[in-house]
């Protein structure tokens, strides 16, 4: 399974690609703005600076709802870096324009999904990866983690190439749940993947190993 990490900090970024487990980033213009890159010009040297930093795709999300907008606005991305994965929202639209993304060799990520059927549709234009958001739809008691093994089974029936992104992931629990799902990725912010490394009885365990090697070297 992939780890992205879900921001536009460059810092958290770094820290990811230096523990080594670092697979891409996705990010919006939400996480944009939360860092204070705001501004057409900034956005894009910004996603510049992110492709500098990992050696996997970076999600860039298009802000054009229309059908040509979208198109515009992803071939414009996608000409910043062979890195960058055209993020386009699961409308219709976003269907027809991820269609034409997928004939002309572009990567895309169809995100906002949140039922089997828009994964299947997104599947069927040629998305390579596809975002369902787990946590958004816990927030409305709603099951995140079973739409992820739904759309994993409607994509091994039919052989469907298109990648499972699990995104909106808010704890490890999460990530190790789409693991054993099987999602092909999953993306969220760094305290979520560093949250992996701790048990208790690891603490325990090392805290014990160094006492008694201290015990030995007195």
């Amino acid at each position: 399974m992939k780890f992205f990490i879900d921001t536009a900090n460059l810092e958290q970024i770094k820290e990811g690609q230096d523990l080594g487990i670092l697979d891409g980033v996705t990010t919006n213009p939400s996480l944009m703005a939360k860092e204070g890159i705001t501004g057409k010009e900034n956005i894009i040297n910004h996603y510049k600076k992110i492709c500098e930093l990992v050696d996997g795709d970076v999600s860039a999300e298009v802000i054009a709802t229309d059908y040509d907008g979208i198109v515009k606005e992803g071939e414009e991305l996608a000409a910043l870096h062979e890195q960058i994965v055209v993020k386009v929202p699961m409308i219709k639209e976003g269907i027809k324009a991820i269609k034409y993304f997928s004939d002309k060799g572009i990567k895309t990520n169809c995100t906002l999904v949140f039922s089997t059927g828009q994964a299947l549709l997104a599947a069927k234009a040629g998305a390579t990866y596809v975002s369902p958001f787990v946590g958004r739809l816990d927030d409305i008691s709603q099951d995140g983690l079973q739409l992820i093994s739904d759309i994993r089974t409607i994509y091994d029936n039919y052989m469907y190439e298109t990648e499972i992104l699990a995104a909106s992931i808010r704890n490890p629990m999460h990530i190790n749940e789409c693991a054993l799902i099987g999602a092909d990725v999953i993306t969220s912010p760094l305290d979520s993947i560093l949250a992996l490394l701790k048990h208790p009885l690891t603490d325990n365990g090392l805290e014990k190993f160094l006492a008694d090697y201290n015990k030995g070297n007195k």
